[in-house]
């Protein structure tokens, strides 16, 4: 499994990058490869607002439907389009172009709080 050092993840198997602007969000290379072939994407609108834990997006694939929850509270500031029309990328690229928004934390700091990478290890190895 693909975890890449520089990016904080959930026990939900969700990932965050901390940009300028906010926090990058996406599903892990471990939960794309659990769900299978992604089909569809539902995302969250542009200004709605998401709290820490609560489900903010859905991933259908041929073997389930999958909530996303929200490793930070915030507001939505971009989501990613492209995941409309292809939302295999989610497969092909979990940390690149299968991003799915970008949320503005509602305070500072709170991705610290998220495993790094050797915890999540930790947490799909067991």
């Amino acid at each position: 499994m693909n975890v890449p050092d520089d990016l904080r993840y959930t026990s939900d198997h969700e990932w965050a990058r901390a940009e300028e602007g906010g926090l990058r969000i996406g599903i892990t290379d471990y939960a794309q490869d659990a769900l299978g072939d992604i089909v569809f994407v539902q995302l969250p609108e542009p200004g709605a607002h998401v709290s820490a834990g609560d489900s903010f997006a859905e991933v259908e694939s041929t073997k389930s439907v999958s909530d996303i929850y929200a490793p930070v509270s915030g507001t939505v500031g971009e989501v990613n389009h492209e995941l409309t029309d292809s939302p295999q990328r989610l497969n092909e690229d979990p940390y690149g172009e299968g991003w799915l928004c970008v949320i503005v934390p509602d305070e500072s700091g709170p991705v610290e709080s998220l495993l790094d990478a050797e915890g999540y290890m930790k947490l799909i190895e067991s």
